[in-house]
């Protein structure tokens, strides 16, 4: 018999992180922990309020299925019991995690992958005055690639300052939903100017049927539009790139199914996280091995980490421990 612990925890932050949504100090996560035989699989979800979760649900879906995961349910009854949502990413990854333990090899061998590797990230510099966002992106100046969070008070002169501290990195600008269409047409030559590699989710999911048909100079990635593969079909005529998020899938194994498809449908692939311990980064790394974009950075904003978790040297991620994640 198996035996699930669920419980939520809270990380600080080194400092506020600024989105156009709001600002957050702590990391609130869920985390799942199911046993057998002697092993421990983990998993870890972060609830969000955007999707309508909270802990208090998340706790509550998890406990739902209680009866089935220590029933024995594998990872295909569970996400049929399931929604996708952050509750059911943290079982499932703990699900990968237990089989791993429990076959003594490790996550991607059981997938046929190679083992994760060192992996470049994106390193975010969060929404605050130009000035401020300058001041952040001039200490990532030498890192591989950049994400700045701007919002619709000035986002020509955020982009500007970012781009002015840090003009060698590759550039990701993502507004999380606030412009509007008329901001994303008149901002194109700016993007172009500045270097921008990818603009995302711009425009609100419920108001990005704008987007079809428009030929942007550079390619738009579909975040909060984009959640599982079912979904894209209806993406297809409006982004280029999909940004996997595991908290959005559901997990790993749907997070896999949606990589399939959309590189079976010529699109290109993103690996974006919440703000999160590195329990929520191990598995997303799997994904992040076949994608253009990494924005694995969320454990770097915590005051303290999960023991094991990553460590990150130039915007550059060595991969957790597997006693955290994974198996040997």
């Amino acid at each position: 018999m198996r035996s699930l612990n669920a419980r939520s925890e809270t990380f600080p932050l080194i400092a506020p992180f600024r989105i156009s949504r709001g600002v957050k100090t702590a990391a609130d996560v869920v985390t799942v922990e199911i046993s057998a035989e002697g092993h421990i699989g983990r998993g870890e979800g972060v609830p969000y309020p955007r999707y309508g979760e909270t802990i208090e649900s998340a706790l509550a879906a998890i406990e739902g299925v209680r009866g089935a995961i220590e029933a024995g349910a594998g990872r295909a009854e569970i996400n049929a019991l399931m929604p996708p949502s952050a509750a059911r990413n943290a079982v499932d990854c703990a699900l990968w995690d237990l089989e791993a333990r429990l076959a003594g090899k490790s996550v991607t061998a059981l997938l046929g992958r190679p083992a994760v590797g060192p992996t470049p990230t994106a390193l975010t510099v969060s929404l605050d005055t130009p000035e401020a966002m300058g001041a952040a992106a001039l200490k990532l100046a030498d890192v591989p690639l950049v994400k700045v969070k701007v919002d619709r008070s000035d986002p020509a002169a955020q982009i500007k300052a970012v781009r002015a501290a840090a003009p060698k990195p590759k550039l990701i600008v993502d507004p999380n939903e606030s412009w509007t269409i008329a901001e994303v047409r008149d901002l194109q030559s700016l993007l172009v100017d500045l270097r921008v590699d990818l603009l995302e989710q711009p425009l609100p999911a419920a108001g990005d049927a704008a987007l079809e048909g428009f030929r942007s100079a550079v390619p738009i990635a579909a975040d909060e539009s984009a959640h599982v593969a079912g979904d894209l079909d209806a993406l297809m005529a409006k982004y280029q790139v999909i940004n996997i998020k595991l908290d959005k899938t559901g997990g790993l194994t749907a997070a896999l199914e949606l990589a399939d498809a959309a590189r079976a449908k010529g699109m290109g692939l993103m690996t974006g996280c919440m703000i999160c311990s590195s329990l929520s980064i191990a598995p997303a790394l799997i994904i992040a091995a076949n994608a253009a974009f990494t924005d694995l950075d969320g454990p770097i904003w915590l005051a303290n980490d999960r023991a094991g978790g990553v460590t990150c040297t130039r915007g550059i991620l060595t991969p957790v421990s597997p006693e955290l994640w994974g198996g040997a």
